[in-house]
């Protein structure tokens, strides 16, 4: 057992790779993950998972399609947080670099069942 704490600005230090997770570690079969993102990600779904994000800088616009209802956007500032429902099409996006936190249990796959060459497999997702 790890009993160290965790910078996590430094942590956003360590890559620059855009919508590629980082495991930064795990709680109650939880992992929590941070990223880099800029441009947009593939729409996709988790069917059993929902998903957390928390922003730490720049803007996070989350595209939501929520069944028998019009599209929205949540645009996630600094210090914001917003929990996308399972089973939920959504799609992230970032005008600038931005940085922000996931947490999402261990199972979730990064683009759900949509594979693209943005999909990065759990067993790829490097701890760091």
């Amino acid at each position: 057992m790890s009993l160290k704490k965790i910078n996590i600005a430094e942590k956003f230090s360590l890559f620059d790779d855009l919508w590629s997770p980082k495991v930064l570690g795990e709680a109650n079969q939880q992992l929590i993950k941070v990223a880099k993102g800029q441009g947009r990600l593939v729409w996709h779904a988790h069917e059993q998972e929902d998903e957390l994000f928390i922003v730490f800088k720049g803007e996070l616009k989350l595209h939501l399609q929520p069944e028998n209802a019009e599209p929205q956007i949540v645009s996630l500032l600094p210090g914001e947080m917003f929990v996308v429902p399972k089973g939920m099409q959504h799609c992230p996006e970032a005008d600038v670099e931005t940085h922000f936190m996931m947490l999402e249990p261990k199972s979730t796959q990064h683009t759900g069942s949509h594979q693209t060459s943005q999909t990065v497999a759990i067993t790829e997702q490097k701890w760091i």
